[in-house]
């Protein structure tokens, strides 16, 4: 029985990992850009394409639907040169190490953690690093298919948890918990330390308590590095490019087709 299940799982989880048509809210992110202002320990958010991406961006109500490390210049095989490298979950091929190629012609987001030191970076890179193979139990079918409904009508307040498939299980692979979970080594924190005493009159019991939850359970999603208060959003297009933004509002200024300007 558990063959056949595994069966059914791995044939589900290559369906719902399919790229499948989507409009993205941003462009591509520039690869070159983005390679030149990484740093080692730097978060990365993507807002993926696949079943899996539309529905938990749903869930999230956020652009981002996957999360990977990255770990700096490694040789992902023998007797080839450095290159960089990430470290992420994948529910095919469980935690793995990719390469730029990986990245390519997706919108990306780096959430850079404020005031970690070279020795705690390293530390942070080694626990996900520690974690390659690890993978998750394609035998839980069911925990799979609630992505067959990219759009499940359940209240706000239980969305986030229904991506956590496998969650409790340190075994299994989810892509934002293995990334939190390295930060959390080293007592680096994800999301505010928000209590019960804190709340005022116009926030919720619920949303608090969710707060609390996520902390305490490692219901960790993309969204969380993006909104946090302690990590630092990096724009590669801004990097090094201090002319960027002058060089937009001329091009706006410029005329177009019509002969009208676009900024006045």
């Amino acid at each position: 029985m558990n063959r056949v299940a595994g069966w059914i799982g791995t044939r589900l989880a290559r369906f719902l990992s399919a790229p499948t048509h989507g409009h993205a809210i941003a462009p591509a992110t520039d690869i070159g850009q983005f390679v030149a202002c990484l740093q080692p320990a730097d978060v990365v958010l993507v807002e993926g394409h696949s079943r899996f991406s539309i529905a938990i961006k749903y869930l999230t109500q956020s652009t981002w639907s996957h999360v990977a490390l990255y770990v700096g210049l490694r040789r992902r095989l023998p007797d080839t040169p450095p290159e960089p490298c990430f470290i992420e979950a994948d529910v095919v091929e469980g935690v793995r190490m990719v390469g730029l190629e990986a990245f390519r012609d997706y919108h990306l987001r780096i959430c850079r953690a404020v005031g970690l030191s070279e020795s705690e970076r390293q530390r942070v890179i080694d626990f996900a690093l520690s974690r390659r193979g690890a993978r998750y139990d394609l035998r839980n079918v069911f925990d799979l298919l609630r992505y067959m409904i990219p759009t499940p009508p359940v209240p706000v307040h239980l969305r986030r948890r229904l991506i956590a498939f496998g969650a409790g299980d340190p075994t299994r692979a989810i892509c934002s918990t293995l990334v939190a979970q390295a930060f959390q080594s080293v007592l680096y924190p994800i999301l505010p330390m928000i209590g019960p005493n804190d709340s005022h009159a116009h926030d919720c019991d619920i949303c608090v308590a969710e707060i609390l939850r996520v902390r305490d359970h490692q219901l960790f999603v993309p969204r969380d590095f993006d909104v946090s208060p302690y990590f630092e959003v990096v724009k590669p297009s801004l990097v090094g490019n201090p002319g960027a933004i002058e060089a937009a509002r001329d091009a706006l200024r410029r005329p177009d087709g019509t002969g009208r300007r676009l900024w006045r």
